[in-house]
């Protein structure tokens, strides 16, 4: 019949990861973990998503088939992008004219960043390890062309890289150089 849509079934986003092979105990207590965090009123970051629980954290007597979080020592193995896939991202130096926290949200800040030809605002998942007026004058490296979206209700036009310490906590990629670099200028 005309004007009825069709739901046509895509490609799954993220790999399924069975229970199967995972200590008894992790499986419940990321579950915990997730469903206390579920009433937070900044759900929508861009942070990564929680870790995989260790079997010290589960259930002390599971150590067949547990599940270890990726440290800076342990290679990680990740589907391989082509180059041509790599050089779709617009990776570009930017410098911090302003950040400020969002109200109702721990973990948010709303970073204005001069990209050369432009401002841009980016929402960040960064509050709880930098201060807004730390930020300022400091030149990162940001994914210019991001999908837009709106978390907290502010719109975000990208998203600043950072790396992940041992504890969990964002460390903000700079550069040690920034004249070198004005902002804008393509990362590659």
């Amino acid at each position: 019949a005309s004007g009825e849509r069709q739901i046509v079934k895509g490609p799954p986003l993220w790999p399924r990861i069975d229970d199967a092979g995972v200590a008894p105990g992790a499986v419940a207590a990321a579950r915990g973990g997730m469903a206390a965090s579920k009433g937070a009123s900044d759900t929508m970051t861009n942070d990564v998503a929680p870790a995989a629980v260790r079997p010290s954290q589960a259930d002390p007597a599971a150590s067949a088939g547990t599940v270890e979080t990726p440290t800076a020592d342990v290679p990680v193995e990740a589907p391989r992008l082509s180059f041509d896939d790599f050089m779709k991202l617009q990776l570009r130096v930017a410098t911090v004219v302003a950040a400020e926290a969002i109200p109702k949200s721990k973990k948010l800040l709303k970073v204005t960043l001069d990209v050369g030809a432009e401002e841009r605002t980016i929402v960040a998942g960064i509050a709880r390890v930098y201060a807004p007026e730390a930020l300022v004058g400091r030149t990162v490296v940001i994914v210019a062309n991001l999908e837009k979206a709106t978390l907290m209700g502010v719109e975000s036009n990208g998203m600043i890289l950072a790396a992940t310490d041992p504890d969990g906590k964002p460390v903000l990629l700079t550069l040690d150089e920034p004249a070198a670099a004005p902002p804008g200028s393509r990362v590659r």
